[in-house]
């Protein structure tokens, strides 16, 4: 039996695996400069998100205005109240410059990727869900496994429909609203092009926007750790870092 698994055959499949990267270089780079850009992003969202922890809809919102919400933390600002009787230190110096600069790269580094898997034909081989895949039951026996924290017969080799849903997501409907409410509370983009931010419903709206999806976005990332963990942590970064699978285990 082991050389009925181990004969010519499974031995080229193992040469064509370590020859072709699982993730081309270009991949592999956007990949670890976008994962840089958004936690320094959510660092320092978090910092300017302290400094009025507090959420509006509409266009105009301030200390005077009833809010939609309130997150339960001290500000950083003496101004605002959140019936805390302390404020934390006032970081909003360098959280907005490092926000602003981790956006830029975040963009870029996006408009790169996607670019190149509309030209490679990288989203079509390897997120788009074949028509078969959408099924209840393929959605439901992924989830499952899941659930169980069950490795996948050939998890490593292609990527199951409810990763590629998730990862089409995130790329093409999460980024996209991230970027654009964070252009929308731009006050230069507002003033130029009005639209993007009435489209909103203005300024605060696109602000709380701006937060649920910076939540599902690091709903996602959380996930898709634990993910990697489950699936085999060393096996996987090592792909994503050299492009190289690991080798066949042998049973």
């Amino acid at each position: 039996m082991a050389d009925s698994v181990w004969g010519p055959t499974a031995a080229a499949a193992v040469r064509v695996r370590t020859e072709h990267p699982r993730h081309s270089a270009l991949v592999r780079v956007t990949h670890w400069i976008t994962t840089l850009a958004f936690l320094a992003l959510l660092v320092s969202g978090v910092e300017i998100l302290i400094s009025h922890p507090r959420f509006y809809w509409g266009e105009a919102g301030n200390v005077n205005t009833p809010p939609l919400f309130k997150l339960p933390i001290p500000a950083s600002r003496h101004s605002v109240p959140t019936g805390y009787a302390y404020v934390l230190p006032d970081q909003n110096g360098w959280s907005r410059y490092l926000h602003f600069q981790s956006a830029w790269a975040a963009v870029l580094t996006g408009i790169l990727y996607v670019a190149f898997g509309m030209v490679s034909g990288h989203f079509r081989r390897n997120l788009v869900p074949e028509s078969g895949e959408f099924s209840a039951t393929a959605f439901a026996n992924v989830i499952a496994g899941h659930l169980r924290l069950r490795r996948g017969a050939g998890d490593g080799e292609r990527y199951n429909v409810l990763q590629r849903v998730s990862y089409l997501a995130v790329i093409f409907v999460l980024f996209p609203m991230i970027i654009w409410t964070g252009l929308a509370m731009s006050p230069g983009i507002a003033s130029a092009f009005p639209f993007v931010v009435t489209i909103w419903g203005g300024q605060q709206s696109a602000r709380t926007i701006h937060f649920f999806v910076t939540i599902a976005l690091a709903l996602f990332l959380a996930t898709h750790v634990a993910m990697v963990c489950i699936a085999g942590f060393r096996s996987r970064m090592r792909a994503m870092i050299t492009g190289r699978p690991a080798e066949m285990e042998r049973k």
